[in-house]
């Protein structure tokens, strides 16, 4: 299985970011078929984004092979990230050009990371120590106004491409800026993060027009997602303070049920808890009967960075129960729906106190997927694809 925090653990263990968080993700995706994928594999960006000429788009593909942090040249070759390739003015240069015009073709390697897209400026990536006292990079954090990459409209794909295959997807976890859409090419053609006609400023609008989420949006650059707006206050660190009441007092009267791929899962409140008895022989939580897990009332951050009391780790038992319950309390359908995952929908989002920054993003792809949230995987929205025999990667600027 792959999962977002997975696909991106070693970007994460090596990477320094200007806001101070860790990269974050959820289990996504099921086994990929049975192939074997090429040591690299075209890489083609198209700039289909009508606001930005070629010459004013530059590509950075950074992440890690494994063992190191590392960065892709211009040429395809996979270079490890060194403090020495720090300029004069304090930060690297690992911008990648792209062709006059058309499309441009890079090689790409195997590695995890992300492609980064920097429309109208280059980004500045500085090389730092880690802890461990490697070589690691400071990406941007566009959430972040002291930032030195907070005035550069930029956004990001996400992917892990291994022996096993690719895994990528498009994501607005951290924010949104612009609209990129990904095709994969292998065993099927796959294609998924294309937004309607026009939605890219639909969305501004729709989270403009939120109450509580219009300072979210920073003029026409991006949108910060909520979580991120919480820490830097932007965003109400009790918005979801209600919705969270409601479901814990409706479940002191009634049971609620959670499926996982390990089995059902049965949970009522008691106590200030939301404890769940499990199908019998799943391993239990420390010294707790086999079998069952339990949940404080989790913040609004919590729900928001599906973290704190929600947070879920790759366990196949606590893990998956916490991600169903952060997707239902940003979708808003934990306390109309005892029997969850939700998978319907329709009935997301629904209620006027939800996360109307993922509403939007949802609302604006073609296919109805994104990832507006760190658990929105759940029940299959994400705008994640795979392949185990990849032949090619499409990233295309969609237009503005």
């Amino acid at each position: 299985m792959i999962s977002r925090r997975s696909l991106l653990g070693g970007l994460a263990a090596g990477a320094a970011t200007a806001s101070g968080i860790a990269l974050a993700g959820r289990a996504i995706g099921a086994p990929a078929p049975a192939g074997r994928a090429a040591a690299g594999m075209p890489l083609h960006i198209v700039n289909n984004s009508g606001a930005y000429a070629n010459s004013s788009v530059w590509v950075y593909i950074v992440g890690n092979d494994g063992t190191q942090q590392v960065r892709v040249t211009p040429e395809g070759e996979l270079k490890p990230v060194a403090l020495a390739d720090n300029g004069s003015d304090g930060f690297t240069d690992y911008a990648i050009p792209l062709a006059t015009s058309g499309t441009t073709t890079l090689q790409l390697p195997r590695m995890s990371g992300r492609i980064y897209t920097a429309l109208g400026s280059k980004l500045k990536f500085k090389a730092v120590e880690d802890g461990n006292g490697k070589a690691a990079l400071a990406y941007p954090a566009g959430w972040v106004a002291g930032d030195p990459n907070y005035d550069v409209v930029h956004d990001c794909v996400e992917f892990t491409y291994n022996s096993g295959g690719m895994y990528c997807n498009t994501t607005m976890v951290d924010m949104f800026s612009v609209p990129l859409a990904i095709k994969l090419t292998g065993a099927k053609d796959q294609t998924t993060g294309t937004l309607k006609d026009g939605a890219r400023a639909k969305v501004f609008a729709d989270v403009k027009g939120a109450e509580g989420f219009d300072a979210l949006v920073i003029d026409d650059k991006r949108i910060i997602a909520p979580g991120h707006g919480l820490d830097n206050g932007l965003f109400g660190k009790d918005y979801f303070a209600p919705a969270i009441d409601e479901a814990w007092s409706a479940y002191e009267a009634k049971d609620l049920s959670v499926t996982t791929n390990a089995g059902t899962f049965t949970g009522r409140v008691s106590g200030g808890k939301l404890a769940f008895t499990g199908p019998q022989g799943l391993k239990g939580q420390g010294s707790a009967p086999t079998g069952s897990i339990s949940f404080d009332k989790p913040s609004t951050r919590d729900v928001l960075f599906c973290d704190g009391t929600l947070a879920a780790p790759n366990d196949g038992t606590l893990g998956p129960v916490a991600a169903i319950l952060g997707a239902a309390l940003n979708r808003s359908t934990l306390t109309s729906d005892a029997a969850q995952p939700a998978t319907d929908p329709a009935a997301f989002y629904q209620a006027q106190l939800t996360n109307h920054y993922a509403k939007a993003m949802h609302a604006a792809t073609q296919d109805g997927k994104a990832y507006g949230f760190a658990f929105d995987d759940v029940a299959g929205f994400a705008s994640y694809i795979e392949d185990g025999a990849p032949k090619e990667i499409t990233l295309t600027l969609t237009p503005f």
